[in-house]
């Protein structure tokens, strides 16, 4: 019996345009993929691919499948990307990124130029700057990982970490964040190191340059920098278990509410300095637009993690104390909407920023010089300039943090150090 690979017309025409297929009988490629969203310059498709989404980019000399079959749903695929084996979903890969075989990468993340992960790394609503490295066996979803400054100085995550995202009751308001959006940007800040074998349990935060010694369980936010932090086991012993007590509601909702003003400040990034790099690329402004999607999902995602909790709130007052009246809790319920409305939708920020015009100024003055290349450009830029551009983002990660704050002043929000 003859048998024939799924839209072989579609086989046809990538390698009509140019698409290297090693066996394009083991091709699936389905009925809605778009064959001008892949490129026909030095893209590789390995045996055993499979190739879903109407949403789905592969940019020029893109590698899929090279150590072991791909599944790629709905992803945008940068420039020289090596996707070498495992399950992709709904993500953005930027030029250059990797990931070994047997990853699992699922929505909400977004891999910047040169970031990658070996064997056996499992993502989600995870963002990871240039540069980031990932081990193997590594489970690292619902946080930002920024710090260093090139291939040979770069943030990275020992083997077997895991990132700690689901509380015993349930919940996942537990965004962790390793440095920072306003300075990560400026690849010039010192790397951070996770060691193999640890964990971090969110949400918390970890300042520039720490060194986390293997095996440690990060339990608490380390905003101090150029540190070496050693953990020590718990104290053994039995407690009563108290679930949905949210004792310290506050400091998670600090967390939270940090951890989503990033991601504004990472989204007006995108759309004042990064999209016109992408544009000077084949395919790049449809991996640019699946960039913006991604932000926008991982705020989503934040956002209804949040509306999650605040909907446990009475429950919890009344199994705590017995009433409601006045409790801080309560506030964070009966105030969620305004809350998340700071955040949500369209955002967009007038240019008044007294920081953002001078910096993007000098912007367009480097990349006349430097060409279109963004790493180049950015790490060019003078060190008086890239200041000014993170108190731009530091300007919009403080006015949205004060902004949802205000409306839960009992719960007394961002006035101690978190």
């Amino acid at each position: 019996m003859e048998f024939e690979p799924r839209n072989k017309h579609k086989i046809i025409a990538l390698l009509d345009k140019g698409v290297t297929i090693f066996n394009p009988m083991t091709l699936d490629l389905g009925d809605d993929v778009q064959v001008d969203r892949i490129s026909g310059q030095g893209v590789t498709l390995y045996p055993g691919c499979r190739i879903d989404g109407s949403k789905t980019v592969i940019s020029q000399g893109a590698q899929i499948g090279s150590e072991g079959p791909v599944t790629l749903e709905d992803c945008r695929v940068g420039p020289r990307v090596q996707l070498k084996g495992g399950y992709f979903r709904k993500s953005v890969f930027l030029e250059k990124s990797r990931m070994g075989l047997g990853a699992h990468v699922r929505e909400g993340t977004l891999l910047e130029e040169q970031s990658s992960g070996a064997h056996c790394v499992g993502l989600k609503q995870t963002i990871l700057f240039p540069f980031a490295t990932l081990g193997s066996l590594i489970n690292f979803c619902d946080c930002l990982l920024s710090g260093g400054t090139s291939r040979k100085d770069h943030s990275e995550v020992g083997s077997s970490y895991i990132h700690f995202n689901f509380s015993p009751a349930g919940d996942k308001i537990t965004p962790s964040l390793f440095g920072d959006v306003p300075r990560g940007v400026m690849l010039n800040q010192p790397p951070i190191f996770l060691g193999g074998q640890g964990g971090a349990v969110g949400p918390l935060r970890l300042g520039f340059g720490n060194v986390v010694s293997a095996g440690t369980i990060l339990r608490k936010d380390v905003l101090n920098e150029r540190r070496l932090i050693m953990g020590k086991a718990h104290r053994g012993g039995e407690l009563p278990l108290a679930l949905n007590r949210y004792a310290g509601l506050s400091r998670t909702l600090e967390k939270n509410l940090f951890y989503l003003a990033g991601l504004v400040a990472l989204e007006q990034w995108y759309r004042h300095v990064r999209r016109d790099f992408f544009h000077g690329e084949e395919l790049g402004k449809l991996v640019y637009e699946g960039a913006l999607d991604n932000l926008k999902l991982a705020r989503e995602e934040r956002i209804r993690r949040l509306r999650a909790v605040a909907e446990k709130m009475p429950q919890s007052v009344r199994r705590d104390n017995g009433h409601e009246t006045g409790h801080p809790h309560i506030e964070f319920y009966h105030h969620i909407d305004e809350v998340c409305d700071v955040f949500e939708g369209e955002l967009e920020f007038s240019s008044t920023h007294e920081h953002r015009g001078p910096f993007l100024e000098a912007l367009a003055v480097q990349k006349r010089s430097q060409g279109p290349n963004y790493i180049s450009v950015i790490q060019g830029l003078p060190e008086a300039v890239k200041k000014e551009g993170t108190r731009w983002l530091e300007e919009i990660v403080n006015d949205r943090c004060e902004k949802a704050a205000g409306f839960l002043p009992a719960m007394n929000l961002f006035r101690k150090s978190a």
